[in-house]
């Protein structure tokens, strides 16, 4: 069963098939939409820093992009690990990562960099930092977070949507990405406490790397 009032922005959702319903709702394809117009927005931002970063400084800062709009599938289980009911509202006021950039960055100090020139924007606002570079998780997981507010320009509207950016070296990026991929073999391990700290040494292996490459990098400068 599902109920939409008459703004069309609160959307209940009582379904053997929840994702489904939400799929197919116009309030949660609006929704849907303006997140993607976020991303584009985001994408461009960056694509300018990059080009510009590299005429001063004949480099560019980061490898690649990557956008994804989280699938209604997801966005359901989130909001019921939350405990929350599954509302346009609730959705927009407690998930920060329906809209997801990923920045490949070449070297750790690039990071930082773009992050900031991204942060110092006039229309953007920072929401929340999560810096994983400088405070690792206890996995070895490293990876800077900005959850940003970026503006869309509507037809009759301009609107702040939030946006997660994630800034990672390509090392912290294939980290990240076989942990993923291992960690649900890990739970059908008798020892799994070994493969973490296996996983753990290899993150700090990769970080030692970044770093020495960066100090490599400015002597050739």
């Amino acid at each position: 069963m599902s109920m939409v009032n008459d703004m069309g922005m609160e959307v209940l959702v009582n379904s053997d098939n929840p994702e489904q319903v939400l799929q197919n709702m116009q309030p949660f394809m609006d929704l849907m939409m303006n997140y993607e117009c976020a991303l584009m927005e985001i994408e461009t931002k960056l694509k300018v820093l990059n080009n510009e970063f590299a005429m001063q400084h004949n480099r560019n800062p980061f490898e690649s992009i990557k956008c994804r709009l989280k699938k209604p599938m997801s966005i359901v289980g989130k909001m019921k690990k939350k405990g929350l009911d599954i509302t346009i509202d609730n959705i927009v006021e407690n998930l920060t990562d329906i809209a997801g950039v990923r920045v490949i960055c070449s070297f750790p100090e690039d990071i930082y960099a773009v992050s900031e020139l991204l942060s110092k924007q006039d229309d953007i606002k920072v929401v929340q930092v999560k810096d994983y570079i400088r405070n690792p998780k206890s996995n070895g997981y490293r990876s800077l977070h900005l959850i940003i507010e970026v503006p869309i320009f509507l037809s009759k509207q301009k609107k702040y949507m939030k946006v997660e950016v994630q800034f990672r070296t390509i090392a912290m990026d294939f980290w990240a990405s076989l942990d993923h991929k291992l960690k649900y073999k890990k739970d059908n391990l008798k020892h799994p406490e070994i493969i973490a700290q296996e996983l753990k040494k290899c993150a700090d292996t990769i970080t030692a790397m970044d770093y020495k490459m960066q100090e490599i990098r400015n002597m050739l400068d």
